[in-house]
């Protein structure tokens, strides 16, 4: 599976980040820009992830986003988790939004 960091990540040009943390986690801090689909909705919703385009996953602290990963890099996209999540994005002082 890829990986990259959140330093790496921050210094993308308009990255595809898909955030699959449940909802009272991403109202609480995200990062900028992502697209919030929670875990337990990726199957349902995967026809909204991008399959022509790498597909950033992000979650708490890069155990979930792993997993999200996994099974879409199985499904032939291209899926690149992203080590710490979104407490190591805040951690290295990147900026995040709050709310839905």
């Amino acid at each position: 599976m890829k990986e990259i960091t959140v330093t790496e990540l921050s210094a993308l040009t308009e990255p595809v980040v898909i955030d699959v943390r449940e909802p009272w986690e991403y109202e609480a801090a995200h990062v900028p820009g992502v697209v919030h689909i929670p875990m337990g909705e990726v199957v349902a919703r995967i026809g909204e992830i991008p399959a022509d385009v790498p597909v950033h996953v992000i979650c708490a602290l890069g155990g979930r986003s792993a997993q999200v990963a996994e099974y879409l890099a199985a499904r032939g996209h291209d899926a690149v988790n992203i080590a710490g999540g979104t407490t190591a994005w805040q951690q290295a002082g990147l900026p995040t939004e709050q709310g839905a």
